[in-house]
């Protein structure tokens, strides 16, 4: 699935990602600043966490619960220095724990990410919307 959005419009992008369905772990590829944490917390909203959302780029990993229960991780391993540091903090076994797993920068852990997972792929247009690509 292909479209684009304006910033204005995140809440809508949000919920068109989830009415095309997610796998459990979703990889977020984009540049610096092209609104993958913005957008996950536009997701997070509309799964129901009412909790503030913020980026793990110093903690890793932010914990959520969405209002019927489920837990959800968002992941930003920007200042992950080695793949190694990822397994030592246990990052598979969040993978594979049944719950929701979003994930900035997966690049940084190619061989921990699960095979089973949705990819979105954020790209800013010249005019300042942005072009998503949901596989």
């Amino acid at each position: 699935m292909e479209f684009t959005f304006s910033l204005a419009e995140i809440d809508l992008a949000a919920k068109k990602i989830l009415e095309a369905g997610l796998k459990q772990t979703v990889l977020f590829h984009a540049g610096m600043g092209a609104g993958k944490t913005t957008l996950i917390k536009a997701i997070a909203r509309q799964l129901g966490v009412k909790d503030i959302t913020s980026s793990p780029t110093f903690s890793l990993v932010n914990e959520y619960e969405t209002e019927d229960g489920r837990t959800l991780y968002h992941f930003d391993l920007y200042r992950l220095n080695t793949e190694e540091e990822a397994y030592d903090m246990g990052m598979d076994e969040y993978f594979y724990s049944g719950n929701m797993c979003f994930i900035e920068w997966p690049e940084k852990t190619p061989n921990l990410i699960p095979l089973d997972h949705s990819s979105v792929t954020i790209k800013i247009l010249p005019d300042g919307r942005r072009h998503l690509i949901l596989k």
